[in-house]
C-alpha cells in the first residue's frame, strides 16, 4: 500500500456493524455501557477487565441476545495480559478494528498522603495500560494496513489539574500527552489509525465507590454529572468517524478553556468549589480492601450512588454527531431572536 493510500485511508473507518471492538474495563461503568451499545448496534465485542465473573455474566448476556462477544480477563497494566486481549480478538475474529483503552482507577487524597506505592499502582493502570493499548492497537492496524481506531478515554482533570484527585489528574496528563504525541507521529508516518482522545467531565458511574481512599468520607460526585451513556455514544462515534477530540459535558469543556485562558483564577475558584464536591460526608469512606487498585472491584453496575444533577445526554457530544443541524438550529434561533427585537421596537 502506498504512502498516499494509506493516508487517504486513514479517515474511511468501518461502520460500527461491520466491526470488531477491543473494550478494556468492560465490567462496570463507563466500559459495561459501552460493550452493551456497540453489541445492540451490531458490533463485535472483545471484552477485558479484572473481574471474571462480571465479564462472563455480561458476555453471556449479550450471546443470549444474539450478539457476537468473547471475554478475556487481563490487568491492563501487565503488558502481557494486554498482548492476550489482542490474541483473543483475533483468535476469536481475525482481527480488531477499533480499540478502547478505557480502565481506570482513582485515588482520594491529597498529593502529600498518598504513598508512593499507591501512586505506582494507578499509574500501571491509567497511564501504561494505555500506552500498552496504544501501541498493539497501531501495530495491529500498521501490520494489516486497514485503518483502525484507537480511542484514549482521558478526563476534564487531564485538561486542568485538581485537589485531592491529584495523582488521577497527573495520570490523566499523561494519557492526553501520550496520545497528542503518538497521534502526530503516526499522522506524520501516514499510519492507518484514527487516534481519538475523549474528554468527560464527572460521569455518574461506580468509580468513586471503587476508588482508594485517604479520606475520612466516602467520595463521591456532588453536582451536575453526565451518563456514562453520554461517554459510550462519543465513544462509538469516534469508532467509525475520525475525530481528534471529543469532550463529554459543557463542564469538561468550558474547564478546559477557562485553565488555558485564565489559570490564576481557574486555580483560585477550584480551590474554593471542589473539595467539597468530591465526598459524602453522611457516609464513611470505605476501607482501602475494599478499593479496586490492586483487585477488581464489583462488576455489571452501570452507574454509581453520586449526588446532583444527573444530565441524561450531552449537547455537545450531539454537536459532534451532527454539526450542521446544530448549526441550522442555532441559526434559526439568531434570525428568531432579531426578528422579535425588530418587532418589539
Amino acid at each position: 500500500m502506498s504512502h498516499e493510500n494509506v493516508e487517504e485511508c486513514t479517515t474511511k473507518l468501518k461502520k460500527l456493524n461491520d466491526q470488531v471492538i477491543v473494550i478494556t474495563g468492560a465490567s462496570s461503568g463507563i466500559g459495561l455501557v459501552t460493550a452493551r451499545m456497540a453489541a445492540a448496534k451490531g458490533a463485535k465485542v472483545v471484552l477485558a477487565a479484572r473481574n471474571d465473573a462480571a465479564l462472563n455474566e455480561l458476555t453471556e448476556e449479550l450471546l443470549r441476545a444474539g450478539h457476537e462477544a468473547v471475554y478475556v480477563r487481563a490487568d491492563v497494566g501487565v503488558e502481557d495480559d494486554v498482548n492476550k486481549i489482542a490474541e483473543m480478538a483475533i483468535k476469536s475474529f481475525g482481527r480488531f478494528d477499533t480499540w478502547v483503552n478505557n480502565a481506570g482507577v482513582t485515588i482520594y487524597g491529597n498529593a502529600m498522603d498518598v504513598s508512593y506505592q499507591d501512586m505506582k499502582r494507578l499509574f500501571a493502570t491509567n497511564f501504561w495500560g494505555v500506552v500498552y493499548g496504544s501501541r498493539t492497537a497501531v501495530q495491529h492496524y500498521l501490520e494489516r494496513g486497514v485503518p483502525g481506531a484507537l480511542i484514549n478515554i482521558g478526563s476534564v482533570f487531564g485538561d486542568n489539574g485538581t485537589l485531592i484527585q491529584s495523582v488521577y489528574a497527573s495520570s490523566k496528563f499523561a494519557i492526553h500527552g501520550w496520545t497528542d504525541s503518538l497521534r502526530m507521529e503516526m499522522e506524520r508516518e501516514g499510519a492507518p489509525a484514527s487516534i481519538t482522545l475523549i474528554h468527560p467531565g464527572r460521569i455518574d458511574t461506580p468509580y468513586t465507590e471503587h476508588a482508594r481512599s485517604y479520606l475520612a468520607h466516602q467520595p463521591v460526585h456532588k453536582g451536575m454529572m453526565y451518563p456514562p451513556e453520554a461517554v459510550a455514544e462519543a465513544i462509538l462515534y469516534a469508532a467509525s468517524h475520525p475525530k481528534r477530540d471529543i469532550y463529554v459535558g459543557s463542564q469538561a469543556k468550558m474547564l478546559q478553556f477557562l485553565g488555558a485562558n485564565f489559570p490564576r483564577l481557574t486555580d483560585k475558584l477550584w480551590e474554593r468549589i471542589s473539595p467539597r464536591t468530591q465526598y459524602d460526608k453522611t457516609r464513611k469512606a470505605k476501607s482501602p480492601e475494599e478499593s479496586n487498585l490492586y483487585h477488581a472491584g464489583y462488576g455489571m453496575h452501570e452507574r454509581g450512588t453520586n449526588l446532583g444533577w444527573k444530565r441524561k445526554r450531552s449537547m455537545i457530544v450531539k454537536e459532534v454527531k451532527h454539526p450542521v443541524l446544530t448549526r441550522v438550529i442555532v441559526a434559526g434561533i439568531s434570525v428568531w431572536a432579531v426578528l422579535k427585537v425588530k418587532r418589539n421596537n
